[in-house]
Order: structure tokens, then sequence, then C-alpha cells
């Protein structure tokens, strides 16, 4: 139902690079930049994420309640997400676990302030 997400940025090149790491582990690529934006996505038919220069020119800032999730296949794969963007000076908002009976994630802030989580849907008896 998601087409596509967009996040606002302040230092679009530090995006870039920030976003180029986190979603290459999700098998995201750029497909769709300009002078003002830059569009990740895993395929044709797959919802994006795009990272911005606010429109209107004022400063990009953080909605309070707004948060982009990123499908992962694998807790390993939710850990990978977590820990590459905590490397590249992303902040952490929740460690990689299981949250509900089937539902395994984890949440981080990008260079920006914005609010992500990876996750993936695991069997109610797992660890």
């Amino acid at each position: 139902m998601i087409g596509y997400v967009t996040i606002g940025s302040n230092d679009l090149e530090r995006a870039k690079t920030f976003y180029d790491e986190v979603l290459g582990l999700l098998g995201g690529k750029r497909a769709m930049e300009g002078d003002r934006f830059v569009a990740w996505s895993a395929g044709e038919h797959s919802p994006g994420v795009g990272v911005c220069k606010p429109f209107d020119g004022k400063p990009a800032t953080v909605g309070n309640g707004m948060m982009v999730a990123l499908v992962a296949q694998s807790p390993a794969q939710v850990q990978a997400v977590h820990a590459k963007a905590l490397a590249l000076g992303g902040k952490d908002e929740g460690a990689p676990g299981k949250r509900m009976s089937t539902f395994y994630g984890s949440y981080f802030r990008d260079l920006d302030g914005n609010k992500l989580c990876a996750f993936c849907m695991v069997p109610e008896d797992s660890a």
C-alpha cells in the first residue's frame, strides 16, 4: 500500500552516505536523484525511501511520532542494520529484540534525528 516515504534532511550529502549503507543492507539502491533529493528502492515494484531538502526552503525538522519502518528478512539482518546505523553516527532508540510474540525489531535515529525501525516477523515460538 505504501509507495514511498520521504524524510527531510539539512545535509543531503551526509544523508546520502548514511542511507546508501543502511538501506544497502536491505537491498536498497539509489533509484532517483536530483539536486534536492535522492530515493532508494529494492526494485521497480517495491516501496521507496526518499531523503530531501524540504520544498519550502525551511530547515528539516523531526516529526513527533513519525517513524519509518524498514522490512528485514531475519533477526540477523535487523541486528546488522541497527549496528550499521549506529556505526555511521545514528542514535540508538531500542536495541534489536523481540517486541511482541511475532515481531522482532530495532529502533534508531538517522543523522538528522529521524526515527527508523528495522523489523521482521518471526514464528511465535522463536527466541
